[in-house]
C-alpha cells in the first residue's frame, strides 16, 4: 500500500510555526511587561528623588531671607529751610513727617518735600534758646536751655484717613521745666529720663560739676498728691571737663563721659545722694575725648563714641562682686568725630554718624557692622532710626535731610549669631545660648544653633553607645548560632519593636523609667562589669555538668538558660550598687557627683534617653544586620568550617567581614533615625539647651526644638525661619550621613565581593 502523505492547505502553520510563534508572542509580552517594570521603578525612583528636591527647596525658600543681605535705598535729600543748625532729628513711624530741634524750639515737617508742617509755639522759653538735647526714645526728649533749665517735651502724632488717604497730624507736649542751675548757667550737656517714681535729669553746669535733679510724687490718703523736687551738686573728681552724659531708664545709674576719654560711673541707688563709683579709659585712642554717650534698648548696653571717630559697646557685670564697667565689642570706626547716635526701639541695632557725613548701622548683640552711608552735603548733625527701624534720617547744619529705606527683617541673624561664641547682656563672658523668647520688649533674642546641634549629636552618641551593642551581638548571635526554630519567633518580636510609637516610648521613659533609674543609678554603672562576670562564671561551672546533662539542652537554645543568669547578675548589681553609695559615696551619689566630679544629676538625663531612644534604635539595626549575616554566601562558612575553624572563628573572621558593609549601613540608619528622633527626646529630657557630655543631664535636640517651638513662632518672623534653618541643617546632616555611609558600604563590598 502506498503511503500516505498528509497535506496542509496552502498557508496554515505547521504545527512548529505556531509553537515557535507562541513562545515568540510569550517574549514579546515578557518584554513589554519588562519595559513597562522599568519605567515605573524608573518613575518611583524619579518620583522619590523628586520629592527630596520640593522638601528640600520648600525648606530652603523659607530659610533664604535670613541670608539676604541688608539692602539700604536712598530716597532723596530734601531742604527743611530751618534758620539755625538742627541739633537733633526724629521721625514718627510711617516716615512722613519729622521733627527737628533747633535753638529757637522744634519745627515738623515733610519727609518728602522739606515743607514746614506746624512749628509749635514754646512760650516757656521765656527769651531762653535750646542748647543741649537728650532723647529718650519714643519722640520723648528734655531740652537744656540757656538760662539753666531743663524742659521735657514729647513729640505725638495722631493718624486719620480722610477720603481714606493716611493724614499724620503731630503735636507737641510741654512738660512743667526743672531748674538745673539756680546760677542761670546754659545746660548744654544732659541726660534724661522718666522712671516709675517720676522724672530723673542730669546736667553739667561747670567743666567738672555736676546737678542732678529728680522729682517724686507724694500720694496722699486724703487730698491731692503733691511732687517734690530734689537738687543734689556734685563736683567730680576730674582735672577735664563733661562731655557727655547718658542716664539709664531706672534712674540707677549715670554715666559721665570726660574730654579725655574716661567714662565714670555715679551710684544713684544710694539713699544718701549720689556717689561716684568708678571709672575706665573707654576711648579707641588714649586721651581723645568722649563725645556720644548712649544706651541700647533695655538700657543694659552703654555705647561711647570717641573724637577720633572709635565705636564701642560697654556692659556693667559684676567682677570679685562688684559691678564694673566691662568692655564687649569695638565697632567699625568713623572717619571723623562720632556726633550722632540713635537706637532701635525693636533690637539691639544702631546708627551712629560724624561730622564727615559718614553713617553707620551697627548691631550691639554681635559686634558687627551692617552698613555705612555717606551723607552728601554739608557738616552732618544729628540722625534717627526709624521706628519701626525701616528707614534712616540724617539731617546737616544746612538743615537738608536725607532719608533711606531700610530692609534688614532679621539684623540679629548672622552665622556668629548662628554658630559661634557672642558675648550677651548680663552674661560675663561669649556663649553659645538658645533662648528664642522672653518677657519683655526689650528681651535680647538668642538664636545660636551650636547648643541644638551638640545637644542632637549627644543624644544620638548615648542612643547608640547602648542599642548598637545589643543589636549586633544579637543579630550575630541570631544569624549564627540560634536555632532556626528560636530565631522564627524572635525576629518577628524584634522587628515588632520598631512598630512602637515613640511617644509612647516616651512617656514611659520620661514617667516610668527616670524615677527607677534615678534610685539605682551605681548599680546600673555596675551592670556592664557584674552581669558579664555572673555569665561567664554560669558558663564555666557549665563545662563541669555532667555530658548527659549538658546535652539535654539543644544547641541554640542557651539563650533561656542565660536570660535568668543575666537577671540574676542584674540583680546582684542592684545591691552591690546600694553597698557602694553606702559605703564609698557618702549614702547618696548625687551628692557625691556635685562635690567631687561637679556634676548634677537630673532625673530626665542622657542616660535615660540611652534607654529608651536605643530601645527605638535596635530593631532597625538588629533587622538589616541579621539579613547581611544571613546572607554571607553559604561555601565561605562551609569552606572554613570544613578546614578546622570553631564556629565562634568562622562567624569572627569569616561571616562579620564580609557582612561588614550591611553592617555598617544598619548602624548608619540607625544613626539616621536617632538624629531624627523628635517625641523621646522631648518627653524624656529636661528640654535644656545645654552643652554638656554629662550622661546625668539633659539636652535639647534640633528636632525637639523645632517640635517645641514651631507652633509659637509667627510666620515670617526671625524665630520661624531659624526653626527651617534647623531643619534643613537636619536634613543636611543625615543627607551627608547617608551619602558617606553608601560610600563607605560601596568600598567594603568591592573589598570582600572576591571572596
Amino acid at each position: 500500500m502506498a503511503d500516505q502523505v498528509e497535506t496542509l492547505p496552502i498557508g496554515e502553520p505547521t504545527p512548529s510555526t505556531r509553537l515557535l510563534d507562541t513562545s515568540r508572542a510569550r517574549v514579546s509580552h515578557r518584554l513589554r511587561l519588562d519595559r513597562l517594570s522599568r519605567r515605573m521603578v524608573t518613575l518611583g525612583g524619579v518620583a522619590i528623588i523628586m520629592a527630596i528636591l520640593a522638601i528640600f527647596f520648600v525648606i530652603a525658600a523659607e530659610v533664604y531671607p535670613l541670608l539676604k543681605p541688608l539692602a539700604a535705598t536712598p530716597l532723596g535729600t530734601v531742604s527743611t529751610g530751618v534758620a539755625s543748625p538742627p541739633l537733633a532729628i526724629g521721625v514718627e513711624e510711617y516716615r512722613e513727617v519729622a521733627f527737628l530741634v533747633t535753638a529757637s524750639g522744634v519745627h515738623f515737617v515733610s519727609v518728602s518735600d522739606g515743607r514746614a508742617i506746624a512749628t509749635p509755639s514754646l512760650p516757656a522759653l521765656n527769651g531762653a534758646e535750646v542748647v543741649g538735647l537728650s532723647s529718650t526714645g519714643g519722640g520723648r526728649f528734655a531740652l537744656g536751655l540757656s538760662d539753666g533749665r531743663i524742659m521735657p517735651v514729647e513729640a505725638k502724632f495722631s493718624v486719620s484717613y480722610p477720603e481714606g488717604a493716611r493724614h499724620v497730624a503731630p503735636e507737641l507736649a510741654i512738660g512743667a521745666p526743672l531748674v538745673a542751675d539756680v546760677g542761670g548757667r546754659a545746660i548744654e550737656t544732659i541726660a534724661y529720663t522718666v522712671t516709675p517714681n517720676g522724672p530723673i535729669a542730669a546736667a553739667a553746669v561747670g567743666p567738672s560739676e555736676l546737678v542732678l535733679v529728680t522729682v517724686r510724687e507724694r500720694r496722699a490718703l486724703i487730698g491731692p498728691s503733691t511732687k517734690e523736687e530734689q537738687r543734689h551738686t556734685m563736683a567730680l573728681p576730674i582735672e577735664d571737663e563733661i562731655s557727655a552724659l547718658a542716664l539709664d531708664e531706672r534712674g540707677e545709674d549715670l554715666f559721665v563721659g570726660t574730654s579725655t576719654g574716661k567714662v565714670l560711673r555715679v551710684n544713684l541707688r544710694d539713699p544718701g545722694g549720689p556717689m561716684l563709683a568708678g571709672s575706665v579709659a573707654a576711648t579707641s585712642r588714649r586721651g581723645a575725648g568722649v563725645t556720644v554717650l548712649g544706651f541700647l534698648i533695655g538700657d543694659r548696653t552703654l555705647i561711647v563714641g570717641d573724637a577720633v571717630g572709635g565705636i564701642s559697646s560697654w556692659q556693667l557685670l559684676r567682677h570679685d562682686g562688684e559691678p564694673r564697667l566691662t568692655k564687649i565689642y569695638d565697632f567699625t570706626p568713623h572717619q571723623g568725630p562720632v556726633i550722632g547716635f540713635s537706637k532701635s526701639r525693636r533690637h539691639k541695632g544702631f546708627i551712629t554718624a560724624d561730622e564727615t557725613g559718614l553713617v553707620q548701622l551697627h548691631y550691639g548683640t554681635t559686634g558687627e557692622t551692617l552698613l555705612a552711608l555717606n551723607v552728601a552735603g554739608d557738616t552732618t548733625r544729628s540722625v534717627a532710626y526709624a521706628p519701626k527701624t525701616d528707614g534712616i534720617l540724617a539731617v546737616d547744619a544746612a538743615g537738608q535731610v536725607s532719608h533711606w529705606r531700610l530692609e534688614n527683617p532679621h539684623p540679629e541673624i548672622t552665622l556668629k549669631s548662628l554658630f559661634g561664641k557672642v558675648w550677651y547682656e548680663g552674661y560675663t563672658a561669649p556663649a553659645y545660648v538658645w533662648q528664642s523668647t522672653g518677657g519683655t520688649d526689650d528681651f535680647e533674642a538668642k538664636f545660636s544653633l551650636t547648643p541644638l546641634i551638640y545637644g542632637t549629636l549627644k543624644g544620638t552618641f548615648y542612643a547608640l553607645l547602648f542599642a548598637v551593642p545589643l543589636a549586633l551581638m544579637g543579630a550575630m548571635y541570631a544569624s549564627q548560632f540560634m536555632h532556626p526554630t528560636l530565631k522564627a519567633i524572635v525576629k518577628p518580636v524584634v522587628e515588632i519593636m520598631a512598630a512602637l510609637p515613640s511617644v509612647v516610648l516616651g512617656f514611659i521613659a520620661g514617667l516610668w523609667l527616670a524615677p527607677i533609674v534615678e534610685d539605682v543609678v551605681p548599680g546600673i554603672f555596675l551592670m556592664p562589669i557584674v552581669v558579664p562576670v555572673v555569665i561567664i562564671v554560669t558558663l564555666v561551672g557549665w563545662r563541669y555538668l555532667p555530658t548527659r546533662l549538658r546535652n539535654w539542652v539543644r544547641p541554640g537554645v542557651e539563650v533561656f538558660l542565660l536570660i535568668p543568669v543575666a537577671l540574676v547578675g542584674g540583680w546582684l548589681a542592684i545591691q552591690l550598687g546600694g553597698l557602694l553609695e553606702a559605703w564609698m559615696l557618702g549614702n547618696d551619689y548625687r551628692s557625691w557627683l556635685f562635690n567631687v566630679l561637679g556634676l548634677t544629676y537630673d532625673q530626665r538625663n542622657s542616660l535615660v534617653v540611652g534607654f529608651a531612644m536605643g530601645f527605638a534604635v535596635i530593631p532597625i539595626i538588629f533587622t538589616i544586620a541579621d539579613d547581611s549575616l544571613t546572607n554571607v554566601p553559604q561555601h565561605l562558612t562551609a569552606g572554613s568550617l570544613a578546614l578546622g575553624a570553631t564556629r565562634w572563628q568562622t562567624a569572627m573572621r569569616i561571616v562579620l567581614p564580609t557582612a561588614s558593609p550591611g553592617i555598617f549601613s544598619a548602624i548608619m540608619i540607625g544613626f539616621g533615625r536617632a538624629v531624627g528622633e523628635t517625641m523621646i527626646v522631648l518627653m524624656a529630657t529636661g528640654n535644656t539647651p545645654v552643652m554638656d557630655w554629662s550622661i546625668f543631664n539633659g539636652f535639647r535636640a534640633l528636632s525637639a526644638n523645632i517640635a517645641v517651638e514651631l507652633p509659637e513662632a509667627p510666620e515670617g518672623g526671625t524665630l520661624f525661619r531659624v526653626l527651617f534653618l534647623a531643619a534643613l541643617l537636619l536634613f543636611v546632616m543625615t543627607f551627608a550621613v547617608n551619602t558617606a555611609a553608601e560610600l563607605v558600604r560601596l568600598q567594603l563590598r568591592k573589598r570582600y565581593r572576591l571572596l
